[in-house]
C-alpha cells in the first residue's frame, strides 16, 4: 500500500530537473554576486563588501517562497488574475513617469519606490504580457492565422506596453518581451509567411528606434567595432571580452578576477558572466549554459506532457522568456549583440528580475508537476466530462498546442498513477 502512495507523491522528472537547475543557479548567483561586488564595495568604503550578497539572498528567499506558492495554486486562478496583473503593470509603468514616484538611476527612470526598496515595473509587465498572450491565444486560437487577428487586441496591448518600456528607456526588457512573444506565436501555430512579415517589421522598428537617439547610435557603433572605441563608448564591451579571454579554459580562480575591481562596469549585474568567465573560465560558462539547457529541456518536455492547451502554451512561454533573457545577456557579454542592460537570469544582482523570474519558474513547476491536470481528470470521471474538456485542448487550426491530449503519453500515465 505504501509503494503506490510513494509513487503518486513522487514528482515527475521534469519537475525535479527544473527545481534542481533553479537551485543550482541561485547558489551560483549568490557566490558570483559576492565575488563580483565585494572587492569594489570595500575599496569604495561601502561597508564590509557583503551588501549585494545580503540583498541577493533576501530577494532570493522571498522569490523562492513566491515560487513555491505559485507552484501549488490552481492554474485557473492564474487565468483569472491575469487581467488584474496586466492592469497593475500598466499603472506602475505610468507611475514611473510621475515626478517624485519614479526613481532615476544612471540616466534611466525605470524604478518605483524609495531607498533600497525599489521595484522595476517593466519586469512585472514582462510576466503579465506572457500570461495575457497565453490566455488570449488559448481562448481564441484562430487569432494567430491573420494579421488583423494578431493586431487586435494582442498587438495593441503589447505595443502599448513596449512603448512605455522603451520610453524609460529600457530597450533590453523590450527585446526580451518581443522575442518571447514571437516564440509564443510560433508555438500557437502562427503561419510561416505571417511570422516572416512580423519579424521583418519588428527588425525595422528596432533599427529605427536604435538610431533615433545618440546614445543608442553609440551603442550600435560600439557593437560593430568595440575595439576602435575601447576608451569611450566601447569600454564596457572591451573589458568584458578581456575578462573572458584572460580566464582561459579553467579561469584564474574564484575571487581572483582583476577586471571586476578596476575596469569592468556593472560587474555584479549585466556583466556578471564576464566575471564568471575570468574566474571559472570556459568550463564555468559551459556549466552555466548546461543548467540553462536543463531548464529548456525540462520546460519543453513539461509543455509536451501537459494535457490542456493553456498549460502547454504557458510552459512554452515561460521557458522561452527565461531562455530569451539568458541568450540576450550571453550574446551581449560575448560581443555578439549591442549592450542592452539585461541581467543574467537567476545569477545577476537584480531584485525585480529575480522575483519575477522565480514567480515564472513557479508557474513552470506547476505545469511540470501535473497537479492541475490531475484535478481536472478526477473531476471529469464520466465520459461526458472528458468530452466536455476536449475543446479546451483541441483547437480548429493546425497549431501544435491545440491537437488534444495524448491518451497514452506521459500525462496519461500521471492520471493513471493519480
Amino acid at each position: 500500500m505504501d509503494r503506490p502512495r510513494a509513487a503518486a507523491r513522487e514528482q515527475p522528472l521534469e519537475h525535479r530537473i527544473l527545481l534542481t537547475a533553479t537551485l543550482c543557479l541561485l547558489a551560483a548567483g549568490a557566490v558570483m554576486v559576492y565575488s563580483a561586488s565585494s572587492a569594489r564595495t570595500l575599496l569604495e568604503g561601502q561597508g564590509d563588501g557583503s551588501y549585494y550578497l545580503v540583498k541577493y539572498l533576501m530577494y532570493g528567499v522571498l522569490g523562492f517562497i513566491v515560487m513555491q506558492v505559485v507552484a501549488r495554486i490552481d492554474l485557473r486562478a492564474v487565468r483569472d488574475v491575469t487581467p488584474v496583473l496586466l492592469g497593475l503593470s500598466f499603472v506602475l509603468l505610468v507611475a514611473v513617469k510621475l515626478p517624485g514616484v519614479g526613481v532615476e538611476v544612471n540616466g534611466a527612470t525605470r524604478w518605483v519606490g524609495f531607498g533600497p526598496l525599489q521595484f522595476q515595473p517593466s519586469e512585472l509587465m514582462k510576466l503579465a504580457l506572457v500570461l495575457y498572450a497565453v490566455r488570449l491565444l488559448t481562448d481564441k486560437p484562430k487569432l494567430v492565422l491573420t494579421l488583423k487577428g494578431l493586431i487586435s487586441p494582442l498587438g495593441y496591448v503589447v505595443g502599448a506596453a513596449l512603448l512605455l518600456i522603451v520610453s524609460q528607456p529600457d530597450l533590453g526588457t523590450a527585446l526580451v518581451v518581443g522575442f518571447t512573444m514571437m516564440a509564443i506565436l510560433v508555438a500557437a501555430g502562427m503561419p510561416v509567411r505571417l511570422l516572416v512579415r512580423c519579424a521583418g517589421a519588428a527588425v525595422l522598428l528596432v533599427t529605427l528606434f536604435a538610431l533615433s537617439e545618440p546614445y543608442r547610435r553609440d551603442r550600435l557603433i560600439s557593437f560593430l567595432d568595440p575595439w576602435a572605441h575601447a576608451e569611450s563608448i566601447g569600454f564596457q564591451s572591451v573589458q568584458g571580452q578581456i575578462a573572458i579571454g584572460s580566464g582561459g579554459l579553467v579561469g584564474r580562480g574564484l575571487g581572483e578576477s582583476v577586471q571586476k575591481i578596476f575596469f569592468l562596469p556593472e560587474a555584479h549585474t549585466d556583466f556578471i558572466l564576464a566575471v564568471i568567465g575570468e574566474e571559472l573560465g570556459v568550463v564555468g560558462i559551459w556549466a552555466l549554459l548546461f543548467l540553462y539547457g536543463l531548464i529548456a529541456y525540462a520546460g519543453l518536455r513539461a509543455a509536451k506532457a501537459a494535457q490542456t492547451a493553456y498549460a502547454k502554451l504557458l510552459a512554452t512561454a515561460i521557458t522561452s522568456m527565461i531562455m530569451c533573457q539568458a541568450l540576450l545577456n550571453l550574446f551581449t557579454v560575448l560581443g555578439m549583440a549591442p549592450l542592452t542592460g539585461v541581467p543574467l537570469p537567476f545569477i545577476s544582482s537584480g531584485s525585480s528580475s529575480l522575483l519575477v523570474l522565480l514567480a515564472g519558474m513557479g508557474l513552470l513547476l506547476n505545469v511540470a508537476s501535473g497537479r492541475t491536470t490531475h484535478l481536472r481528470a478526477v473531476r471529469s470521471g464520466s465520459g461526458h466530462g472528458r468530452r466536455a474538456n476536449r475543446p479546451a485542448a483541441a483547437g480548429p487550426h493546425r497549431g501544435g498546442w491545440h491537437r488534444g491530449a495524448r491518451g497514452a503519453g506521459a500525462g496519461g500515465r500521471r492520471r493513471a498513477a493519480g
